[in-house]
């Protein structure tokens, strides 16, 4: 621990900081104020911020702002706490100042001290590195960079293997019919590769959602400085930025074709989170259905076997747990709990300047990486290894009392849940009778009620509506 401190000096007064501290006194300020929760800000936003502030160096030179080798040593310092080289130097909790001025001060500051190390002479944190620049602008760009970065990096890669798992698993199985269910009741059969489908057209669906997004997420609000106007910053300032941050990125960043929304609200933050719940609520479909296939292995349905990953249980020898598939359900409660604090922080943008924004950046981080991760292990570690238990398939379907909806345009609704309930009532296969209460032969019957002919193309001879 620091047993040896510093003084410093802001437009308050004087303080003490730790001596091997990088920040400098309006960071220690917010260390002191905000002893809420332990949570720092994330890593993803560190880092995008350590980016902002050097194509607000590069900018600020280029438009003759900023001395040639201040900007240079900025951008080096900047470069260094984007890669995470100090994060130990950026303390301050999630739950500080609505406008996260405590954390752009902190960049300010540590970055002002590494650049004054390599330079040999001052470099000051607010006239020089924050140089053209508010908290107000600043937070908000960072938000949308930071969540740019981590969806193109981290989020549509996981997102695209999750889909082309389950596509391969479709090819896989897919030609295998087991019992189709609504309600969780029997109904008509689907084969697996119809089942995974649809669970791959929910990923490819929450792919084109959250790109979607994108375009209003690469508008920045750097450049309206405090309450969109863009007092103290060159007026080709914004546009110059926007073309640094792309170079350092490779993300066609822009100027916001508004300052004042982009300063006052969130609703692209909003309109992501809301796609990373939908993506959530399907996680949530897909992980349960798995939890239910593989339910038993004997007392269940006994569909599937997902990989035997660890023991189940501390007391009862030999149980074996979907526990991907639970962390990926736990994964989807998180993120739509998330969504709405990002929904009630989105509402706080009162006159120019929404004042929750922290939260916001650590809650839409959060749910970024979550998900990213929990698709890629329900995909690896459940979707991909399990196998399918045929025996148990085939016996269900032989005795499934529903596939005599195949029969309604021969022997009408009626007579066809007569069948239906005689088979229920006696545990017998449809087939079985059908041949007896009908006047079709069994080879029509058999030709009829084939599953593997149900999945095909829908009903036989017309069509029934209902669940």
């Amino acid at each position: 621990m620091t047993t040896s401190f510093r003084t410093e000096r802001d437009s308050m007064g004087e303080l003490t900081v730790p001596s091997d501290a990088l920040w400098g006194a309006q960071t220690q300020r917010a260390v002191q104020n905000f002893l809420i929760s332990g949570l720092t800000m994330p890593r993803g936003f560190i880092s995008a911020l350590g980016l902002v502030k050097q194509a607000a160096a590069r900018a600020n030179t280029k438009l003759g702002l900023l001395a040639a080798d201040v900007a240079a040593a900025i951008d080096a310092a900047a470069a260094e706490v984007s890669a995470g080289r100090h994060d130990a130097h950026f303390p301050i909790d999630v739950f500080q100042t609505g406008s996260g001025t405590s954390t752009n001060m902190n960049a300010n500051e540590v970055i002002a001290r590494l650049a004054s190390q390599r330079l040999g002479q001052s470099v000051h944190p607010n006239d020089h590195v924050n140089m053209g620049q508010s908290s107000n602008d600043v937070i908000p760009t960072t938000i949308h960079v930071s969540a740019a970065l981590a969806v193109r990096k981290d989020l549509i890669p996981a997102l695209e293997h999750a889909r082309e798992v389950v596509r391969a698993k479709e090819k896989e199985v897919g030609s295998i019919v087991k019992t189709g269910r609504t309600h969780l009741m029997d109904a008509m059969p689907v084969t697996f590769g119809q089942e995974l489908s649809g669970w791959r057209t929910q990923i490819e669906n929450g792919i084109a959602r959250v790109q979607s997004v994108q375009p209003r997420l690469h508008r920045l609000a750097q450049g309206g400085t405090a309450v969109g106007t863009g007092i103290n910053a060159h007026p080709e300032f914004g546009a110059r930025f926007a073309q640094e941050l792309a170079t350092l990125t490779g993300v066609e960043f822009v100027p916001s074709p508004n300052y004042f929304e982009s300063l006052s609200s969130q609703d692209a933050a909003v309109e992501l989170s809301g796609q990373l719940k939908t993506l959530a609520v399907s996680l949530m479909k897909i992980a349960n259905d798995l939890r239910w296939m593989n339910s038993g292995p004997l007392a269940g349905l006994g569909e599937i076997a997902l990989p035997a990953l660890q023991p189940g249980s501390s007391i009862m020898p030999g149980k074996v747990n979907p526990v991907i598939p639970e962390a990926a359900a736990m994964v989807a409660a998180q993120v739509i709990g998330n969504d709405t604090t990002i929904t009630i922080a989105g509402q706080s943008g009162n006159f120019q300047l929404n004042v929750m924004l922290p939260v916001i950046a650590h809650n839409l981080l959060e749910s970024i990486r979550l998900l990213a991760n929990a698709y890629r292990a329900l995909a690896d570690n459940a979707i991909a290894g399990f196998k399918v238990n045929e025996a148990r398939l085939t016996e269900a379907l032989d005795r499934n009392p529903i596939l005599v909806t195949a029969l309604n345009a021969v022997i009408g609704y009626d007579k066809g849940a007569a069948v239906a309930k005689r088979a229920y009532k006696e545990g017998r296969p449809i087939l079985d009778v059908a041949a007896e209460d009908t006047h079709l032969s069994r080879e029509e019957l058999a030709r009829l009620l084939d599953p593997a002919e149900l999945t095909r193309g829908g009903i036989k001879g017309g069509t029934s509506a209902g669940g």
